[in-house]
């Protein structure tokens, strides 16, 4: 994808072509891939719903390796009580581990753009959170004529949710993410934060006291987030 020379215009509007939009849509986005979106979203999900939420996840459209029983959509669903067919539609479901255009025209199917992605999304009546996970990076290519960033951009969410790993390199990372995500409210996790780690700490306290930045390092730390933002929001 080309680069970018500033960060997109984010609209958060609530679209009518969308069926029964939640108060709060947070997209689930991450430094890289392997960060551990899924797990991430999922666990939120249970804590949302454990507090007595609505939630539905969404997941636009995925990839993985063929016979994968633990796809994105499949794991997401075990966490909302949904069918993994609403989380991610079947025609949008691609068994190579590539990323999901790459994947499609590898297969034959018919490409896609992120605008079909979005038209696509349905959510249930009465849901209070919508999470839609993205796949990749931020930058990683998820439609035919665009990445995951423009994917948020056209999706406007209340927020946008920035997993990335407490390890080695963090920092760098999601500096780089919050650049380029400009006026999107974002939510960071550092995932799989160990407060026995003297890097985990130490990168904690960096982002925060160098960078402005008031990372989560926990599911039930992010859900009292969003819980707190559909409050202000409703």
């Amino acid at each position: 994808m080309p680069a970018r020379d500033a960060a997109p215009k984010h609209k958060h509007k609530h679209d009518s072509s969308w069926r029964d939009r939640p108060a709060l849509v947070a997209v689930v986005t991450g430094t890289a891939t392997k960060v551990g979106k899924t797990w991430v979203a999922a666990r939120v999900a249970k804590e949302l719903r454990h507090a007595g939420m609505v939630v539905a996840a969404r997941k636009p459209v995925q990839s993985h390796e063929p016979g994968d029983p633990d796809t994105d959509a499949a794991v997401l669903a075990a966490a909302t009580g949904e069918e993994a067919d609403a989380v991610c539609r079947d025609d949008r479901d691609f068994a190579v581990p590539m990323a999901p255009p790459m994947a499609a025209a590898a297969l034959g199917r018919t490409p896609f753009g992120v605008a079909d992605l979005v038209a696509e999304l349905e959510w249930p009546r009465d849901c209070d959170v919508g999470l839609v996970e993205a796949a990749g990076g931020i930058r990683s290519p998820i439609a035919t004529d665009g990445d995951c960033l423009d994917l948020i951009e056209q999706v406007g969410p209340e927020a946008v949710v920035l997993v990335a790993d407490a390890g080695l390199g963090v920092i760098n990372a999601v500096r780089l993410c919050v650049g380029v995500l400009g006026q999107a409210r974002t939510i960071v996790i550092l995932n799989r934060f160990d407060a026995t780690q003297d890097l985990h700490r130490r990168n904690l306290a960096w982002l925060r006291d160098v960078d402005g930045i008031d990372p989560v390092t926990s599911p039930g730390d992010l859900a009292h987030v969003l819980v707190e933002l559909h409050k202000e929001l409703s």
